[in-house]
């Protein structure tokens, strides 16, 4: 029998996991840019900029932004010059970033239904892989970390950001009742789905800390581990090398 993983504050299969966290994305999609703004007061478009400014996308480069569903990353990198395949999970996601892509005029961009676990890309396709916001929602985690080494070259770059657990004196206590409080109430109100951003506030809480997700990274066979603090860790940039 299947061994139980976590779905917000719940245990459950792995496959109702797959199945949960894709309804929830096939909800949310069509608001989930407003929902990002409104939930971090803008915030997250800075950290996306701070994020692809790490990256550092080179014109011509391969990469693979996997979770990318609506684009934004993508965009960014693209702009640099950068040969980017946006890869999701949920076919809604893709959806909705077509068709910004399509509002900005924004060509040669890929787009592929992927699952992070089982990457359909021969071994060492991408000088850099990017994930933001969107680990944490995958099965298996080190699956998708292993498929990230594996489908990158030798010397490519892996770069993820996402939410964790601050560690600012005071913030950590404030930043929990915003996340279980007012998270799903703004959800109902903006996105007329409240269990959907409950389940979105749980995940962040359920998320390895910083040191242990950087563990991970380094059992996935990427070195040069590094991870970089946003709001004393409430949200943060991991990266490592396949070398």
């Amino acid at each position: 029998m299947s061994d139980k993983v976590s779905f917000g504050y719940e245990q459950v299969s792995p496959e109702e996991k797959t199945e949960r966290v894709g309804a929830v994305f096939s909800s949310v999609a069509a608001r989930y840019d407003i929902m990002n703004d409104a939930m971090s007061g803008g915030m997250h478009r800075l950290w996306k900029d701070r994020f692809v400014r790490r990256v550092k996308p080179q014109p011509g480069e391969a990469v693979l932004d996997m979770a990318g569903g609506t684009g934004d990353i993508a965009f960014r990198m693209a702009a640099r010059g950068a040969e980017v395949t946006v890869a999701d999970i949920n076919q809604d996601m893709l959806d909705v970033g077509i068709e910004r892509a399509m509002e900005r005029g924004i060509d040669g961009l890929s787009w592929s239904c992927q699952n992070a676990e089982e990457l359909t890309y021969p071994r060492g396709t991408f000088d850099a892989y990017t994930i933001v916001f969107g680990i944490r929602n995958v099965t298996h985690i080190a699956r998708a970390l292993a498929e990230a080494h594996r489908v990158l070259k030798h010397g490519g770059r892996f770069y993820c950001m996402e939410f964790s657990t601050t560690q600012w004196p005071g913030f950590k206590q404030v930043y929990d009742l915003y996340s279980h409080r007012l998270m799903p109430k703004m959800g109902k109100v903006i996105a007329q789905d409240e269990d959907s951003y409950r389940y979105l506030a749980e995940s962040i809480r359920r998320f390895p800390k910083m040191e242990d997700f950087e563990a991970m990274i380094r059992q996935a066979g990427f070195a040069n581990t590094r991870v970089e603090p946003i709001l004393g860790g409430a949200v943060a940039i991991h990266s490592g090398w396949k070398i």
